[in-house]
């Protein structure tokens, strides 16, 4: 009898790097968000980038605050550092661990509501200081994790899913990093991962603060005010055992068309986003023409994505400060607190 050996085939997600780690290497805890969720496209498209750049997770600080987008980090690179911050306040977190200890890859992920409203001044100071931060906002255009109420970034006319229609302006996170001075702006949709994960690599290896702004579909609320089988109507008639709700589970939304077209895209609900890739020709060192160009998509209601811009001459904030490049963590204590006497030779400066 004669035996045949076939060569053994390896499964893609076990394939190794530079650095001898596979993608399974790079992921996180199992996800807890609802099935469908535009934010674990996300999270898929952040291994994919990590491995592709051959990072070492140890290397890596992942920050968040809180909302349905801050659960994020823990599901990809579980060796990396991490802190879950208080809502909106991540962008302050991230520039103190940023300063003590610059050999780490700062990475913030927030949501519309976290980083729009509660968080916004902590933004906008972080953008202007050029903290050497990959800062990504997963934008569902909802506080996902209060059931469904309107974000800042919401568009006029859209409804909730009881129907009200909102009658606000939406605050967009691209048009402001761009007018507050971000060296690197760019936007993708979560289920565009050939779009997405070459942006998210461009941010992580950018010195400077990357804002990356990622329409990320929810995919739950199906319960209203007034149903009898919703949730809040449930728990209020019932008596419990446990707590607990079930989401119909929804197939991610993927994407895929050429560089320079638009696509209509419906989401769950029914809603239609309409994306567009810039061209080739687009000149992402243009500040004034990356405005230009996002604001004349948005007013015949398209959405502009892929690399909107970019500076080719970013000073990151400690750079800029004339900090030492060494980590602080591993000053001596008289380097970092020289005394009484030069204290106040620091504070006459300022009288």
């Amino acid at each position: 009898m004669s035996y045949i050996l076939k060569p053994k085939v390896h499964h893609p997600s076990l394939q190794l790097n530079a650095v001898g780690l596979t993608r399974r290497d790079y992921e996180g805890s199992i996800s807890t968000l609802c099935a469908g969720c535009g934010h674990d496209s996300i999270t898929a498209a952040f291994i994919q980038a990590f491995w592709e750049l051959d990072i070492e997770p140890h290397k890596v600080a992942k920050l968040s605050g809180i909302g349905c987008s801050s659960k994020t980090p823990a599901y990809f690179l579980k060796e990396a550092h991490g802190f879950n911050s208080v809502h909106g306040r991540m962008p302050s977190v991230a520039t103190g661990a940023g300063a003590a200890n610059r050999d780490l890859i700062m990475i913030g992920v927030s949501g519309d509501g976290d980083s729009l409203s509660i968080g916004l001044g902590q933004l906008c100071h972080a953008i202007r200081r050029n903290v050497n931060l990959l800062y990504v906002l997963e934008n569902n255009g909802v506080y996902g994790l209060t059931k469904g109420q309107f974000s800042a970034s919401a568009d006029p006319g859209s409804t909730s899913k009881k129907g009200d229609i909102n009658s606000m302006d939406a605050i967009d996170g691209v048009l402001m990093a761009l007018t507050l001075g971000a060296t690197f702006v760019a936007r993708s949709f979560s289920g565009d991962k050939a779009q997405l994960v070459p942006i998210l690599k461009a941010g992580l290896v950018h010195q400077g603060f990357a804002f990356i702004d990622v329409i990320s579909p929810c995919v739950t609320f199906n319960d209203h005010e007034g149903s009898t089988k919703s949730y809040a109507y449930t728990r209020e008639h019932q008596l419990e055992v446990i707590q607990a709700d079930f989401v119909m589970p929804r197939d991610e939304i993927e994407v895929d068309y050429p560089i320079g077209t638009a696509r209509r895209v419906r989401l769950h609900d029914g809603s239609v986003v309409t994306l567009r890739k810039v061209n080739e020709d687009y000149d992402p060192t243009d500040r004034d023409g990356a405005y230009a160009h996002i604001r004349e998509h948005l007013l015949s209601g398209e959405v502009a994505t892929g690399l909107l811009y970019i500076s080719p001459e970013s000073i990151e904030m400690m750079e800029q400060n004339d900090a030492i490049p060494e980590p602080l963590y591993n000053q001596s204590y008289e380097t970092l607190c020289p005394g009484a006497a030069e204290l106040e030779k620091l504070q006459q400066r300022f009288r």
